[in-house]
């Protein structure tokens, strides 16, 4: 993948399509196609079709996706599975038909099943129920997976799967309804703090336990595997560490430097009970990340205070 290479991130503007955008500038990529979905509405496929044809992609990073958590998932599923399925149904066939070289796609963690052994292996996959949660988002990224794959077999496509656990960072989502749990807790305590309200209400029971990824570490992550792998198989990206909900609020509390007390409401669904990646196969590759939990949730939350 030379520096002149035209390459195409599609979701530049979103929290993972930003940090690889990010990423390749610092790496002195200097022809990089990027369009808002205003410009390219990745759901329409004369529109996708039409921009292969006039700009022909060498390579492509497909981070564009609909996603939320718990709350925006139970809300608007059929959102989350037509649109997802669209989006990428129409890029991937696109980039085999006007020949690119390779493309890399996004999935979640959320495709392991929900009582998969822990920490998840990629061998995993279809070995049990998914989470009903955010069951629609995960079969439409199953199926991305799989439409890689067989795209690979008939066609010869270099198109390679890669599984990221939870993301955080700048560009992040953080409406309070339809976030992810660490975006949305971070606001939650920054709010509590700056209206002293003597109380923050966290969802679940606290003990749930996750992973989270810095988004610039996945952003390395996908540059490092767009250059150095090849394998028709899903591949996990994270940190192989994870902690409770309990313990990350409290974390979240100290950072933001908020005073007052944490409660936990049972009767909201505590999702999956843990979602840990085994990430052997992309440490021996030559991969790890590089920032802690604690230094993430500082820069993230340095940033959300400049921005809003």
């Amino acid at each position: 993948m030379n520096k002149a290479a035209k390459i195409y991130i599609a979701g530049h503007r979103g929290l993972v399509g930003s940090a690889i955008k990010r990423k390749l500038e610092q790496q002195g990529y200097q022809n990089l196609l990027c369009r808002t979905s205003k410009e390219l509405d990745l759901r329409n496929q004369q529109a996708v079709e039409d921009f292969f044809q006039a700009e022909k992609p060498e390579y492509i990073f497909l981070a564009a996706a609909k996603v939320g958590g718990i709350q925006a998932n139970h809300n608007y599923p059929a959102d989350f599975i037509h649109d997802n399925l669209v989006m990428q149904s129409n890029v991937i066939d696109a980039a085999s038909r006007h020949g690119v070289k390779k493309l890399l796609f996004l999935g979640s963690s959320c495709i392991y099943p929900k009582f998969a052994p822990q920490p998840m292996r990629e061998t995993d996959l279809l070995t049990g129920t998914l989470e009903p949660t955010n069951e629609p988002y995960a079969i439409a990224k199953i199926a991305g997976i799989k439409m890689c794959q067989a795209y690979n077999r008939q066609y010869g496509t270099q198109f390679i799967c890669a599984m990221p656990t939870n993301l955080y960072g700048p560009q992040d989502n953080f409406d309070l309804e339809n976030s992810h749990v660490l975006p949305a807790l971070l606001r939650r305590f920054h709010e509590a703090k700056r209206t002293e309200s003597p109380t923050v209400t966290v969802w679940g029971t606290g003990k749930p336990k996750r992973e989270f990824l810095h988004v610039d570490d996945l952003a390395d992550a996908c540059h490092f595997l767009m250059l150095h792998y090849q394998d028709n198989e899903i591949i996990n990206i994270g940190t192989g560490k994870d902690l409770t909900i309990k313990e990350l609020a409290q974390m979240m509390k100290e950072i933001v430097g908020y005073q007052g007390k944490l409660i936990f409401d049972p009767t909201k669904p505590d999702g999956t009970p843990r979602k840990l990646l085994e990430v052997s196969k992309i440490y021996k590759l030559g991969w790890q990340a590089q920032i802690s939990l604690k230094e993430g949730i500082k820069q993230t939350y340095q940033w959300y205070q400049a921005y809003f």
